[in-house]
């Protein structure tokens, strides 16, 4: 009506309240829902936005406000540029989420909140790792809340028969970055990484007294520089690490050993902690597991690139 395509104004009057609206209830859908049963027209509309297509409006809905949509609808329907106006791609899309998914998402969160618990991560103060299958364990064992996670983990997987560490598993994939740079990125990352090792270098010499001159700015990383978009995900353009878990890529056991699960560490962990980890983790693949050689190599690689943090920021 303010731009002239009706002769009369088809809102709600100024002291009525109209109802609130669900998903297919507007007039337009009304209109495209009675089309689709008529078989005059096929959409994507209702699939899309998970919704019922209604032909009748809803009997809740007050008279004023039924006469109201009817006489939109039949405008719609008689009015060539009104009909125009009136189509799906010239409507805002409904943008609530659906309910099952925010049940989902809210769960998830849960599960791994849960999973981040600093008892799972710590023998007395020692910071430790844990395979895939030692953290499911420990998850569903825990004295406190440990039949409570389970309960909500199947819930979650939609299933009453599902195990800890399937659960675990599927929850983890997607929130750890490996801890050794050879394992996080691809060679253009690598190449990246190496410039940005150069300038730390040159800043903790300027925080040292040194003139180093002007310290070039570091370029920022793009998801092709990374093995997995996951990684890319929880690091972004400067690499600043937001992940819960960091894994330790080679540091698993063999399948037959009876655990060949992925090793993680707690991500929550500072640079001492995730050294003292790591270092105990080597130590016991070296004496407990008979690992030598090339075997501790990817464990060695985790523990040098933690180092340099420890150095710098722990001297004692």
């Amino acid at each position: 009506h303010l731009y002239g395509l009706t002769d009369e104004p088809l809102t709600a009057p100024v002291r009525q309240e109209p109802p609130a609206l669900t998903l297919g209830e507007r007039a337009f859908e009304v209109v495209l829902a009675r089309k689709v049963a008529a078989g005059e027209t096929e959409t994507a509309w209702f699939a899309r936005h998970r919704s019922t297509p209604i032909t009748e409006l809803p009997t809740h809905w007050p008279g004023w406000y039924r006469e109201l949509v009817e006489r939109r609808i039949e405008l719609i329907e008689s009015d060539r540029n009104v009909g125009l106006v009136e189509r799906p791609e010239h409507k805002r899309r409904w943008s609530r989420t659906p309910w099952e998914d925010l049940e989902q998402a809210a769960l998830r969160d849960w599960l791994l909140d849960k999973l981040e618990d600093r008892s799972l991560w710590f023998n007395g103060t020692n910071a430790e790792c844990r395979s895939l299958a030692q953290l499911a364990d420990r998850a569903a064992a825990h004295p406190e809340w440990g039949p409570d996670w389970m309960d909500v983990a199947r819930l979650w997987a939609g299933s009453q028969e599902v195990d800890a560490l399937t659960v675990v598993t599927k929850l983890v994939a997607d929130e750890h970055v490996p801890a050794q740079a050879a394992a996080r990125y691809k060679p253009s990352g690598l190449a990246k990484r190496a410039e940005w090792e150069r300038v730390w270098d040159l800043q903790r010499a300027e925080d040292l007294g040194e003139d180093v001159g002007k310290i070039p700015v570091p370029p920022k990383y793009a998801q092709a520089d990374f093995l997995k978009a996951s990684y890319w995900r929880q690091r972004g353009k400067l690499d600043v690490p937001k992940e819960r878990f960091t894994s330790v890529v080679g540091a698993e056991k063999d399948a037959a050993s009876g655990d060949g699960t992925m090793v993680l560490a707690w991500a929550g962990f500072d640079h001492a902690q995730l050294a003292q980890a790591l270092a105990t983790q080597l130590f016991q693949r070296q004496s407990t597991d008979g690992w030598s050689g090339e075997e501790l190599v990817p464990l060695l690689a985790a523990l040098d690139e933690v180092v340099p943090r420890v150095e710098q920021w722990h001297p004692e």
